[in-house]
């Protein structure tokens, strides 16, 4: 008998030169790799900037980079039909262009609508915010409970005052149910089909809740 074909999961990744945390991926691939076949996708295909990175991941990532499925594909060129969920790590650049792609929004309602597990954590959870329902007036996470990035995390970043969204109030300003522990605290939120986890500290405990997740359908 062969083996079971595992399920796709599309990895979202920032390419803003602001980049994408390298703990909080590293953690997220290497705990998703052996359940999923993971697809990495990124604005317009473009390489990615891991901020961050120490000793020990930064070994991991040349080697990492000198495999084929290192490279992500176009968020444009994506089929939302062929995933059976989607994951988008902490990273601090998704704040500048996955916050505002068309793209990912238009993959996003697809997942919401077809109640496909979502997964996203701290600054990832920009990613959800471009997806609104009924003429592009309802945001897709109305009355979800949600966590994110907080205030007082965002607060102690050198360029606080020039970031251009601010995640905690964004959530509460577009009517979801935003849910916070302390300041670096390992927290996961899980409503229906969506686990958010608030910062990198929560990333090994929200991309479990994932793997539970998918392994129950």
């Amino acid at each position: 008998m062969s083996a079971p074909t595992r399920p796709n999961l599309l990895m979202i990744v920032s390419s803003a030169v602001e980049g994408v945390s390298a703990q909080s991926f590293v953690q997220a691939y290497n705990l998703a790799i052996p359940t999923f076949t993971i697809q990495l996708a990124s604005p317009n295909g473009r390489q990615i900037e891991y901020v961050h990175q120490d000793d020990s991941n930064r070994r991991w990532f040349n080697e990492f980079r000198s495999k084929a499925n290192s490279m992500p594909i176009s968020l444009e060129s994506i089929d939302a039909n062929r995933y059976s969920a989607m994951l988008i790590p902490a990273a601090p650049g998704a704040l500048h262009d996955l916050f505002s792609s068309k793209d990912l929004a238009q993959i996003v309602i697809h997942f919401v609508k077809e109640k496909k597990a979502i997964c996203a954590v701290g600054d990832g959870v920009a990613g959800l915010c471009g997806a609104r329902l009924q003429d592009n007036k309802e945001w897709c996470f109305q009355d979800y409970s949600i966590t994110a990035t907080s205030l007082n995390e965002a607060a102690r970043e050198s360029h606080f005052t020039s970031l251009p969204v601010l995640l905690e109030d964004f959530v509460k300003d577009h009517g979801g149910n935003y849910n916070r522990s302390k300041a670096d605290a390992i927290h996961v939120v899980i409503d229906r089909h969506v686990i958010t986890g608030q910062n990198i500290q929560s990333t090994l405990t929200a991309v479990q809740n994932l793997i539970l997740m998918c392994s129950q359908k």
